[in-house]
């Protein structure tokens, strides 16, 4: 009878954790490294990570009106705080899962400088950023172009994304000559993938943090959790800077 009961243990505790599902709303500026991250996550833990991309600010209206997202790795600090605060997010699961960089960037070889003294020539019909009013890379822009004294100057030409990876979109396709976006949109293997870009000192906006938080509808859900552990293991943080995120 003994020898049964342990066998039956055995099995137990042998058993394999069953595998879960858990739906993400991120950041767009963080489209590409947590592609790699979900992948890496599902093979590793056997959990399947749903991804939806978009502005965090408008995640945040999306998860007040009861979207059924279990995370949210947002853009910026403000965004999981307030929703913690609001009762939407679990108390104490909210931390910064990276610290992003701005980078002016052209798809045009040579075009923008080392001291992206471009910006003071004016060869250029338009710039893109991001809404700064929704994405913290928009704000992050606004701020740049506040502290070189060329906000007024350049108003005339900017174009705006509704989110970073609009921004970005923008540039990409000649629509605008140069534009702001997040580094992790033109970086591959470590370096530049294209083009010609400046990495905007961190002294002349406020620091890009990005928060996670386990939203409220993640709360009994397995492979959210996990996923937020995953987050903070050596192989995302590899994989992030990768990327030019400091995680």
């Amino acid at each position: 009878m003994l020898r049964i009961l342990g066998l039956a243990l055995l099995l137990v505790f042998s058993a394999p954790v069953r595998a879960a599902e858990v739906t993400v709303a991120v950041a767009a500026n963080f489209t590409a490294p947590m592609q790699e991250i979900a992948r890496s996550f599902e093979q590793d833990t056997g959990h399947k990570a749903v991804l939806a991309f978009g502005s965090t600010g408008t995640f945040y209206a999306q998860v007040r009106n009861g979207a059924p997202f279990h995370v949210l790795l947002a853009a910026d600090e403000e965004t999981p705080l307030r929703l913690q605060q609001e009762g939407l997010g679990v108390a104490g699961s909210r931390f910064t899962y990276a610290s992003g960089a701005l980078v002016l960037w052209s798809r045009q070889p040579g075009l923008i400088d080392g001291k992206g003294e471009v910006l003071r020539g004016g060869g250029f019909q338009r710039i893109a950023i991001a809404n700064p009013k929704l994405a913290p890379y928009g704000r992050a822009a606004t701020e740049t172009l506040e502290q070189l004294g060329l906000a007024a100057a350049l108003r005339p030409k900017i174009v705006q994304g509704e989110n970073i990876a609009q921004a970005y979109q923008f540039v990409a396709t000649g629509n605008a000559q140069l534009g702001f976006v997040a580094l992790s949109q033109v970086m591959a293997e470590g370096r530049m993938a294209q083009g010609s870009g400046w990495v905007v000192p961190t002294g002349l906006h406020a620091p890009i943090r990005q928060d996670a938080l386990l939203l409220a509808k993640g709360k009994d859900n397995a492979a959210a959790h996990a996923l937020l552990a995953y987050l903070k293991g050596d192989k995302a943080n590899t994989l992030m800077r990768s990327f030019g995120y400091a995680p």
